[in-house]
């Protein structure tokens, strides 16, 4: 595997492992140079708008992790090392389990990311999101109108 591809499959895993863990202003880091929505509508959000979006939505439980594991799979990675671009296409699977309920998905879908390659290292420039499944999210995000507890 190339360098390239090594260091974009890392930020890919790295998005899955801040927000299991709860570090939602580190899941936002990774897009401080990109933008970042939801299917086809607009790439409007940015690094802090994601933190602060996340820690509208995302529950967080009493050892500070939303009790998730977000597994991420089939990435298909296109580099261009000359310009210093690079696309996937990856597909997700999001578990939980919250107290003594059962383990279960909860939700599936894909990532369409782009990268760019700055002063040597690559970082994300956009990550679009597609839900193409949905289970019980009532223990995972807060509705818009949902009290933050």
């Amino acid at each position: 595997m190339a360098a390239a591809d090594r260091q974009i499959q890392h930020l890919i895993h790295r998005y899955a492992e801040l927000l299991d863990a709860g570090d939602l202003d580190g899941v936002g880091k990774l897009f401080e140079h990109a933008r970042y929505g939801a299917g086809d509508g607009p790439l409007s959000m940015t690094g802090d708008q994601v933190a602060a979006v996340n820690k509208k939505l995302v529950i967080l439980y009493e050892d500070g992790t939303p009790r998730t594991k977000h597994v991420t799979t089939n990435l298909i990675l296109e580099v261009d090392e000359e310009a210093g671009t690079a696309a996937s296409r990856s597909y997700f699977s999001v578990l939980q389990q919250v107290g003594d309920g059962p383990l279960q998905p909860i939700v599936a879908g894909r990532y369409h990311d782009r990268f760019q390659r700055f002063e040597g290292a690559w970082r994300f420039s956009e990550r679009r999101i597609f839900v193409d499944l949905a289970g019980d999210l009532s223990h995972h995000l807060r509705s818009a109108t949902q009290p933050r507890s």
